[in-house]
This record gives structure tokens, C-alpha cells and sequence, in this order.
């Protein structure tokens, strides 16, 4: 008999928030009824906190969310920093110097707690916050980081990931959940699952009890350590060829399905 869901750990962006950047009423009346039933909902994701904040909402009162790809732990209810483990600003000017040596043309930005940094090379797709430091990598690494990103413009993601595993995998950990060519580093030995694993220990739950959803090569660790993991329909090739089961795409609300099913409730959309 397998043992009782006891935490159900979900990526967001591609995973649990639609494609136009809401999550469902489908999917946050699935939350809701997971908590009520006992189950601890955690959103795990490569979000700085800044963004991760949007969603909070539907953690629920109590609930936690560990984000930048496992460098924080906050805690939603009382908004307050429970675990950070960030890369040292020594680390991090090590990175950016090896990994410029390899690969020409990358460049840099870091989230803090304060907000994101970022090199006058490094180019935003997104509105840059107001008050956003912009210098060379001495100046905007002055602070631990909870995420060191590298762009590139010319490569693809796979070959950007590829050499700077070779040139730095021995600093920090590197991986990558957006469609254009960015790195997501995080400390050595960061993860989604080496943080989402503390986090349980600390609560007497093991990974047999955990469920977890995702769709990008950042979610992969996650999906390895989880009791049961599922890739979104839509997810990176390389997460669905990794995860156990498959699940409806994260604009079928698919998420929401496996826990309606985990609940034994039935879909209230019909």
C-alpha cells in the first residue's frame, strides 16, 4: 500500500499558472481543498521572490514556498525568510569570470533579497524594477545571491547549459527553465530538491508522501526525489522522459486533475 499524501510540491510558471499568467479557479479550489484535507501545498519555484509573490495568494494562510530554484525559503503566512542558502559574492565573481573565459558575449545579473542586479550587457525581457543596480559584475556582486543568471544571445539554451556545466559545474549548480538562451545558477548543492528535502526532514515527511509537479529541466531534481512526480503534457522533453507520470498540460488545469483524483473529489467545472 502506498502511504498518504502528505505534501504536494508544484512548480509554477509552465506548471501550475496558465499560459496568460493566472492560475484557474479550478486549480485554486484544488489548493484550497488539499489544505483542508491536511496536505501541505508548496510552491517550488526558479521565481525570485519578487514575482513569486504574485501568487502567493493561493498558498493558502499557512503555507510556504520555496523559490529561486531552492535559495529561499519564505514563509507566506507571516512573511518573513525561514532558509536562505545563496552563493557567496567571491563564488559568484568566480563564475562570471570562468564562464566569460569560455564562452565570450555572457553576461550577468543576480537576484538578492533586495531585488535583481544585472551587467549593462545583460538584457532584461522583462520591466527592470525601479532602483535595479546596473554596473559590472565587481559592482552588482557585492552581496549574496540567491540566483546568478548568464544570458547569451546567439546560443541555444541546451548548448549554453552544456558549456557552462563544464566551466563552472564545479562552483554551482546550473540549470535553466525559460525559452530564451538563460542559465539559472544557484550554490553548489542547491536545488529544488535539495531545499524541498530539508524542508520535509524538518516536518518528519518522507519523499514517499510527496507528489510533485513540473515542466522544466529545473524541475528535474525535484521530480527524481519526489515519491511521485508528474510532468505537465507540455513540459521540456527531457522532464517528461524523467518523470513517472504524465499529467494534462497547465492550461487543462492539470495539476488541479491529479489532486482532485489524490482527493477523491470530483472536478466542480464539469
Amino acid at each position: 500500500m502506498n502511504p498518504p499524501v502528505r505534501l504536494v510540491a508544484t512548480d509554477l510558471d509552465g506548471t501550475l499558472v496558465r499560459s496568460d499568467g493566472t492560475i484557474s479557479p479550478r486549480t485554486a479550489e484544488a489548493l484550497i481543498a488539499a489544505e483542508s484535507a491536511g496536505i501541505d501545498v508548496v510552491f517550488v519555484t526558479g521565481r525570485p521572490l519578487r514575482w513569486a509573490e504574485d501568487v502567493f495568494g493561493y498558498v493558502g494562510g499557512h503555507g510556504f514556498a520555496i523559490v529561486s530554484n531552492g535559495a529561499l525559503v519564505w514563509d507566506v503566512a507571516r512573511s518573513v525568510v525561514q532558509r536562505t542558502r545563496a552563493i557567496e559574492p567571491a563564488v559568484a565573481f568566480e563564475v562570471t569570470e570562468r564562464l566569460r573565459a569560455a564562452v565570450p558575449e555572457s553576461h550577468f545579473a543576480a537576484e538578492t533579497l533586495a531585488g535583481i542586479a544585472l551587467e549593462h550587457g545583460f538584457m532584461e525581457r522583462y520591466p527592470v524594477p525601479p532602483g535595479a543596480v546596473r554596473g559590472s559584475a565587481a559592482e552588482i556582486l557585492t552581496e549574496p545571491a540567491f540566483k546568478l543568471l548568464a544570458r547569451h544571445e546567439e546560443l541555444d539554451p541546451q548548448d549554453y547549459w552544456d558549456r557552462a556545466i563544464a566551466a563552472v559545474g564545479d562552483l554551482v549548480e546550473v540549470t535553466w527553465s525559460s525559452a530564451t538562451t538563460l542559465l539559472e545558477m544557484s550554490a553548489y548543492g542547491v536545488t529544488k530538491a535539495s531545499t524541498l528535502a530539508l524542508f520535509c526532514e524538518e516536518r518528519g515527511i518522507s519523499a514517499a508522501e510527496v507528489v510533485a509537479f513540473g515542466d522544466m529541466p529545473n524541475d528535474l531534481p525535484m521530480l527524481e526525489w519526489a515519491g511521485t512526480s508528474y510532468a505537465m503534457a507540455n513540459a521540456h522533453p527531457t522532464v517528461r522522459a524523467a518523470a513517472a507520470l504524465v499529467t494534462g498540460t497547465n492550461d487543462e488545469d492539470g495539476v488541479a486533475q491529479v489532486m482532485e483524483q489524490l482527493l477523491d473529489r470530483p472536478n466542480a467545472a464539469g
